[in-house]
């Protein structure tokens, strides 16, 4: 994808594999963010929603690290290449959107990606794209031949994942 597309042009599913799959990915959704442009990530504890995060933070050429801003709740990254800051929000811990509104988002300015953001963005934007990110199980079951449970399975970064991206509403 060049830089001139956008996000609408990702629609769609798609499997990664690895980390530097998600990454990259990542990365290329970054160079089509925009200011005004906001992104909710969808997916269970250790899905790669911080990675694909850090993918976008260098697809925009924001100043990192980029990492989990759950205790702060919200960081800003300045751009390094005069271009769009990235605002990287947890709402894992909110209550409520109002909760999230009262961070005073500048999201004209900015590209905001919601890490945990179902149901938690009212009033931020009219429209938003809805990244989902699930793991792909390939017929395991709660424990598989090598005796590994779900939950460690579900930990597992190298475990293929599925990411579905939609526009909403």
């Amino acid at each position: 994808m060049t830089a001139g597309g956008t996000l609408d042009d990702l629609l769609g599913q798609r499997e990664i594999t690895t980390p530097e799959g998600m990454e990259a990915l990542g990365e290329q959704i970054g160079r089509m963010l925009r200011p005004g442009d906001l992104v909710v990530l969808t997916g269970p504890l250790g899905a790669g929603k911080t990675t694909l995060t850090r993918g976008i933070g260098a697809g925009l050429g924001v100043r990192g690290p980029i990492q989990s801003p759950t205790f702060v709740l919200a960081r800003t990254h300045p751009s390094l290449v005069g271009g769009t800051p990235l605002v990287h929000v947890d709402a894992y811990r909110l209550g409520s959107p109002a909760e999230l509104d009262d961070l005073d988002i500048d999201v004209e300015a900015s590209a905001v990606i919601v890490e945990w953001g179902r149901d938690m963005i009212d009033g931020l934007r009219d429209s938003w794209w809805e990244i989902e990110l699930e793991r792909e199980w390939h017929g395991r079951g709660v424990d598989d031949a090598c005796g590994t449970t779900a939950h460690e399975a579900e930990l597992d970064a190298d475990a293929p994942r599925l990411v579905t991206i939609s526009r909403r509403p």
